[in-house]
């Protein structure tokens, strides 16, 4: 004749009560642990930071999350919306700005690592007296744009392609700028547009 199990003997039927009891306060030991964890714990990268930037020769001090894009420090910080978001994946060359002289996409590039750098945006390059730049002048001279919302980047873009020195021929034109994507296809005007411009826009 079987004999029944002790008392502290672990049956089947104990076993499942304490595992549903165990699932069941799970979310309430997470959530009492999240809601102790130190504000001193959240990560770093999170935390804002202070950063110096040179835009337009005009310095700026921002408090920004160190994800910020340079693009998104121009539009939402700043308010310089003439630099445009396209794709947002460096693809279309909208956000074009030039960085030091140099093109940079400035949604692939963090503000964080443009401190102290000289960004130049479409707002930048007209003279303080309203004079346009020769290559936003060339544009308008060639039509060089339809729906305009690429036009910020091209300019940006073809400037950086003259100073680089890669606007010697049609064909270089169309290789160096092929970055820049315009949906309405003003494409022969552009390159017509550098072309007049090259000359004055060299180290301007």
């Amino acid at each position: 004749m079987s004999q029944p199990p002790p008392n502290n003997a672990l049956s089947r039927r104990k076993f499942m009560a304490g595992t549903v009891s165990a699932a069941a306060a799970a979310p309430l030991l997470a959530s009492r642990a999240k809601a102790e964890t130190p504000i001193g714990a959240q990560p770093k990268l999170r935390q804002p930071v202070v950063t110096s930037l040179r835009i337009n020769k005009q310095a700026y001090e921002l408090s920004l999350d160190t994800r910020t894009s340079l693009l998104d420090a121009l539009r939402d910080h700043i308010g310089l919306t003439g630099t445009k978001k396209g794709c947002d994946h460096g693809q279309c060359g909208a956000c074009t700005v030039l960085v030091d002289g140099k093109r940079v996409l400035s949604c692939l590039s963090f503000a964080v690592m443009n401190d102290g750098k000289e960004v130049t945006t479409i707002e930048g390059l007209s003279s303080p007296d309203g004079k346009l730049h020769p290559m936003q002048q060339a544009f308008i001279d060639h039509d060089g744009f339809q729906c305009g919302y690429c036009t910020p980047g091209q300019i940006m873009s073809a400037i950086g392609c003259v100073n680089e020195g890669h606007a010697g021929s049609e064909d270089d034109i169309r290789e160096y700028m092929s970055g820049n994507i315009c949906r309405c296809a003003a494409y022969p005007n552009i390159v017509a547009a550098v072309l007049q411009a090259r000359g004055e826009t060299r180290g301007a």
